[in-house]
C-alpha cells in the first residue's frame, strides 16, 4: 500500500490575519484579505471593545458566505474583548453570555467555521479565599457554555475555540496545563475546540525559544484535549521573555519566541488542516512581512 499524499501546503496550513471588516463584510473584509495575501482570516463582528449585538445583513452575509465557500477560504470570528464568563460582576457575567451566543450565530449566518473566546479571569480577589472564587468562575463558565455547544453540536455548526491567555490577572486559563481543568468543565464537548495563540501560552512559561519546545507543546496540547481539538493557531511573536505573563504581539522574528517556533508548528501533525493567523503589528498593511515569511516558513517545513 502506497503511503498517503501529503496535503498541500495551503490546504494543510492556510495563512492570514485578522481583517478590518471597515466597508462590510465582501467590500471591506474580503477586500483587506485580498490586499495583504491572505488564505484564511479572522474578523470581529461588531465592536471590540463594546457590548452592543450587531445585526448582521441578510443579503450581504448570503453574498459573504457564498463567496467564501467558492473560494474555499476559512474564516473565523473573534469575540468582543471585554468578554470575560468568569466575572464576579453579574452584568459582565450576563452580557458576556448574550455577546458569545451572538456571535456564534453570526458565525452561523456567514459561514465562519468557529468563534475564538478568550477563557477569562476570576478577577484580582481583594478579599475572601481565591479557590473559591476560582471555583465559582469554573461554575459559571460552565453553566454559560455548555447549553451553547449542545446548541452548535451538529457537524457543519460553528466551534466554539477557547483561547488561552497570557497569565495577566487571575487567568482561569493561562497557558495549556490550564487546559486540562477548563475542558474538564466542559466535559470535553466535541465543539470546544482550542485556538493556540502563541505569544498568550509562551508568556504563560511554554519553552516554544527552545529547539523542540514547541514540539512538545503541541504534543502536550493534543495529550490534553485529544485529537482534533486544536483548530487555530495565532501566530505572534512576543515583545517580552518567556513567563512575563505579558500579552504584547510582535512581528515574527523579531521577538523573543523567534521564527524556529513556527517551523516546528508547521511541521508537526497534529497541526494538520490548522489555519494560521496573525496578529502582529502591521499585518494588516499591504507591505506587511509576516505573512510572505509565515509561507515561507511553511514550504520548507514541508515534506
Amino acid at each position: 500500500m502506497s503511503a498517503p499524499t501529503p496535503l498541500d501546503p495551503v490546504r494543510r496550513n492556510p495563512i492570514g490575519t485578522h481583517v478590518l471588516v471597515g466597508k462590510g463584510l465582501v467590500d471591506g473584509a474580503v477586500a483587506n484579505a485580498d490586499l495583504v495575501g491572505c488564505e484564511t482570516f479572522q474578523v470581529f463582528v461588531g465592536n471590540p471593545r463594546g457590548w452592543a449585538l450587531t445585526e448582521g445583513k441578510p443579503a450581504e452575509d448570503t453574498r459573504f458566505r457564498d463567496l467564501m465557500a467558492e473560494r474555499s477560504t476559512r474564516v473565523f470570528i473573534h469575540a468582543p474583548y471585554l468578554v470575560n464568563l468568569g466575572s464576579p460582576t453579574p452584568t459582565t457575567y450576563e452580557r458576556s453570555v448574550a455577546s458569545v451566543a451572538h456571535n456564534l450565530k453570526r458565525a452561523a449566518e456567514i459561514g465562519a467555521e468557529g468563534v475564538v473566546v478568550h477563557t477569562g479571569s476570576f478577577v484580582d480577589p481583594s478579599e475572601g479565599d481565591s479557590t473559591a472564587r476560582y471555583d465559582a468562575a469554573m461554575a459559571q463558565v460552565r453553566e454559560a457554555l455548555l447549553p451553547m455547544l449542545d446548541a452548535v453540536a451538529a457537524d457543519d455548526a460553528p466551534w466554539l475555540l477557547l483561547e488561552p491567555t497570557a497569565g495577566q490577572g487571575r487567568s482561569l486559563c493561562a497557558g495549556v496545563e490550564d487546559l486540562a481543568p477548563y475542558l474538564d468543565a466542559l466535559d470535553h464537548h466535541p465543539k470546544a475546540g482550542i485556538c493556540l495563540d502563541t505569544c498568550h501560552v509562551f508568556a504563560a512559561g511554554a519553552p516554544l525559544d527552545e529547539l523542540g519546545g514547541t514540539t512538545t507543546t503541541v504534543d502536550r496540547v493534543v495529550e490534553i484535549g485529544g485529537p482534533s481539538r486544536l483548530r487555530l493557531i495565532h501566530a505572534n511573536d512576543s515583545m517580552d521573555v518567556r513567563g512575563a505573563f505579558k500579552d504584547r504581539h510582535q512581528r515574527i522574528g523579531e521577538g523573543h519566541i523567534g521564527e524556529g517556533a513556527f517551523t516546528e508548528l508547521f511541521a508537526h501533525p497534529a497541526t494538520e488542516g490548522v489555519p494560521f493567523i496573525l496578529e502582529t503589528p502591521d499585518s494588516r498593511t499591504a507591505d506587511n512581512r509576516d505573512i510572505p515569511l509565515l509561507k515561507r516558513l511553511r514550504a520548507q517545513a514541508a515534506p
